[in-house]
């Protein structure tokens, strides 16, 4: 089940497990908010861009009756996701497709109620860029941007259905214009912030509706750690439940 340098590491509220590689990606905390602000519902279809090792389609089969499609562009990545949907015999509801998030044309159009999405965070001109080719494609507009993935949800949804998005906290104008110029508004905003003490916010999800009229709601800020260093009682909620 594991190959080179791989791990397997439990996802307490879950009682899950997913296999791990620091060599090509690992998740961050990030993605277990996204997971977390993503509602679990009784029934529906979610497709979740930019998968990585498919933590975001684990976390989201917990607590709900999805039907649930992922899209990742690195062979290794897709091949760890699928390895882990196996593992934990979710083989009936996940599927991993190892292809381009532009080429989601080849998918029905509007037949999807939620998408998902953990972009590359940093632009592709960005000054700082990581070494390994493997984490420049996960973390930099290398094989797409952020207009792309918006553009892939826009086709995917159903009118009407939720695109939930996470990214850093400096670029969400750039999230909100990409939103609306794919026709989803957003809606709602999540603010995290590192720690009360610290002004800045770190990272935002953002809730978007196809179709959906301006109105967005800015909703109360949430804190990964407490002023003590310890984490939250909201974050220890997101790891433990």
């Amino acid at each position: 089940m594991l190959k080179e340098n791989e791990r397997l590491d439990q996802l307490i509220k879950e009682n899950l497990q997913i296999i791990q590689n620091d060599a090509v990606f690992s998740f961050s905390t990030d993605a277990l908010l996204l997971g977390h602000f993503t509602p679990k519902l009784n029934k529906g279809r979610v497709m979740d861009l930019c998968s990585g090792n498919g933590i975001i389609p684990l976390l989201l089969s917990h607590g709900s009756n999805y039907t649930i499609d992922a899209v990742e562009i690195q062979p290794q990545l897709a091949d760890m996701a699928r390895r882990t949907v196996e593992r934990n015999g979710l083989s009936d509801r996940i599927t991993v497709y190892e292809m381009d998030l532009k080429e989601s044309t080849r998918f029905i159009p509007s037949q999807y109620d939620i998408v998902t999405c953990n972009p590359p965070y940093f632009r592709a001109n960005q000054s700082f860029r990581h070494l390994k080719e493997a984490h420049q494609i996960a973390r930099h507009e290398v094989m797409c941007t952020l207009d792309d993935c918006t553009h892939a949800a826009r086709h995917l949804l159903k009118q009407g259905g939720k695109l939930y998005l996470v990214h850093r906290a400096d670029r969400l104008v750039d999230c909100l214009v990409s939103m609306r110029a794919a026709d989803i508004e957003p809606k709602k905003l999540w603010q995290i912030y590192s720690k009360p003490d610290k002004p800045a916010a770190v990272t935002v999800v953002i809730e978007g509706i196809k179709g959906g009229k301006p109105d967005c709601k800015v909703m109360p800020p949430f804190y990964i750690y407490d002023n003590s260093g310890v984490y939250s009682p909201e974050m220890k909620e997101v790891y433990y439940g």
